[in-house]
């Protein structure tokens, strides 16, 4: 499908597609599971002919839990990054999976646990990093799988390549390990393809029951697989042309609507809470030429980053600027596409990653962005080389802060980020902190709350009143600030899993606040050089963000207080010079 030529179906995706729950948003108070696995709790029917993954599960009926496992797992890499759960949380899951047809401890799952080293412990970054290449063939040999009727086209050169990933040798552990990196390459595709059911479907019947032989002919896979095919998918087509539309009468009255009462300033440009608005855009689009120039043919070492919809890659233009260029794989994040392209591309503010221009072709999209040469914040408040000092801290806070009153005040309509976290904070050569990624962003009337479909946002940083009510308003945004105003303050993860004990960043600050000694909660970073007036103040702001709706600051109130706590550090500065 072109990019160009959506405008309606993306409409109809906004409106009417579920998309996938975060998986943390749907835990189960009883098991804890922090996937959410789609398998039955009662019995379903078992056969031994449910594949055997080359060998890996040795037990009957392992088959179907096990691809609802991965499949879980996928879901759960998409939104965080990880790859495998730690034994804990795995053993929640196993004893939600568990019942009276099969025992999921005796399955085979148990051995893809983090915590083992090696292939275990990756990110979807290590992966990308340490096994690119391997990883770059099992997605070029699996790629016909996606193609309609093409399982025996597809399956034969995937099912080869998938084989000699795994260890020929007779020790054990080796073997294991193997399996271990194949799986987690496996979980990384599948979690980049999350929304093609069919491809996820006919990849698993692959590898999984690679036991069966080869056929010749779709037509002999079995007719009940193919015929719940044709039904699900001849469905879709009867709702969607009803839906479809539906959708067209009223998106062309909205257009109209919004058209008729939209009021332009008589100026090029106007200022909007410390923030501006430009008629007099430099974006353009590129041709797919300019693209793969820039990136050198989108060659690994230009890979910088992983966003919602695709990898990003650094590049240089013919012009010599240094540009971010996220890749989107043909049209399965289409709906972020464009909500990109519609947000960004007429919107200039200094602490807002600019959108240069974009390219869309039919197989494959790509956005291009300003480059912001320091990374992101998530790598100098986690990374053990990196060290932001106290100023530093206190003026990407204020940034970060005015780029969301600007868009939460925006004229056309209030934009919720729902996505705000330091790995969506970038920083340029002279550290001034550009929010990115607006994939998740909503636009709204100001004031207003959208009653949304899905829960969608980053775990540990999501509101948890949007978690119950789904009722999408700008207070949402303000809360992931203030978990990110917590992380600045203490140097640490929302969740630190390397305790006994893990304790939500959030309860470790506010038990802090009961009788402790705040100056504790300081990241060692820092070396206890700052203003414990401004600290305090920044702590009390930050908590007070993650508190109940009614009682949050808006991003304006937010912003007079960080100006005060630079006020007070700069004053402290002055003394000691």
């Amino acid at each position: 499908m072109n990019c160009s030529k959506v405008p309606v179906l993306i409409k109809f995706i906004m409106v009417f597609s579920i998309s996938l729950d975060l998986v943390f948003s749907h835990i189960n108070i009883s098991n804890n599971c922090v996937l959410n696995i789609n398998i039955s709790s009662s019995s379903e029917d078992c056969t031994t002919l449910d594949g055997n993954w080359d060998g890996f599960l040795t037990q009957p009926c392992c088959g179907l839990p096990f691809n609802r496992y991965l499949q879980a797992l996928a879901r759960w890499t998409n939104q965080t990054g990880h790859i495998f759960l730690n034994s804990t949380q795995q053993i929640h899951c196993l004893t939600s999976m568990k019942n009276s047809s099969f025992d999921t401890f005796s399955c085979g799952i148990e051995k893809l646990t983090s915590g083992a080293g090696g292939c275990s412990d990756y990110s979807e970054i290590d992966i990308v990093n340490e096994l690119g290449n391997i990883l770059k063939s099992l997605r070029d040999d699996c790629s016909l799988m996606h193609s309609e009727g093409g399982l025996t086209k597809g399956c034969n050169q995937c099912l080869r390549t998938w084989g000699s990933l795994t260890s020929k040798s007779k020790n054990n552990s080796m073997k294991l390990e193997a399996d271990i990196c194949r799986f987690s390459m496996l979980i990384l595709l599948t979690s980049q393809r999350i929304s093609d059911e069919s491809w996820i479907d006919k990849i698993f019947y692959c590898l999984g029951d690679n036991s069966l032989p080869l056929v010749s002919s779709v037509d002999e896979i079995g007719s009940e697989t193919r015929h719940r095919t044709k039904f699900k998918r001849d469905l879709g087509i009867l709702i969607g042309g009803i839906v479809g539309l539906i959708v067209i009468i009223i998106t062309a009255v909205w257009i109209l609507l919004k058209r008729k009462n939209e009021v332009k300033p008589s100026s090029g440009r106007y200022t909007v809470s410390d923030g501006s608005y430009s008629e007099e855009s430099s974006y353009r689009k590129l041709s797919l030429k300019e693209i793969y120039s820039a990136t050198d043919n989108l060659i690994m070492s230009n890979f910088i980053g992983q966003g919602i919809a695709g990898k990003v890659y650094k590049g240089i233009l013919a012009d010599g600027q240094y540009v971010a260029i996220k890749h989107i794989i043909k049209d399965e994040q289409m709906e972020t596409f464009v909500r990109e392209v519609t947000s960004l591309s007429h919107i200039r503010h200094p602490n807002l990653v600019s959108l240069l221009g974009h390219n869309d072709g039919p197989n494959e999209c790509f956005l291009v962005y300003e480059l912001c040469h320091n990374g992101n914040l998530s790598e100098w408040l986690f990374g053990k080389s990196k060290y932001l000092s106290w100023r530093q801290r206190l003026e990407i806070a204020l940034d970060c802060a005015r780029s969301l009153l600007f868009l939460h005040s925006y004229p056309q309509g209030s934009i919720v980020h729902r996505d705000i976290k330091p790995a969506n904070i970038l920083l340029s050569a002279n550290f001034e902190a550009k929010l990115s990624d607006f994939g998740l962003s909503k636009i709204i009337s100001i004031g207003h709350s959208y009653a949304s479909s899905e829960v969608r946002g980053t775990f540990g940083y999501v509101d948890p009143e949007y978690q119950k009510n789904r009722h999408v308003n700008s207070y949402g945004d303000v809360y992931s600030f203030g978990i990110v105003l917590l992380q600045l303050l203490s140097g640490q993860r929302v969740i630190n899993l390397n305790l006994q004990n893990p304790m939500p960043l959030s309860k470790m600050a506010k038990n802090l606040t009961k009788g402790g000694n705040i100056k504790e909660f300081a990241d060692p970073k820092m070396e206890g050089k700052f203003s414990m007036e401004a600290f305090e103040l920044m702590l009390k702001l930050a908590l007070v963000s993650i508190g109940l709706k009614q009682q949050r600051p808006s991003m304006e109130q937010v912003v007079v207080k960080l100006e005060e706590a630079l006020d007070l550090s700069t004053r402290v500065e002055s003394v000691h010079l």
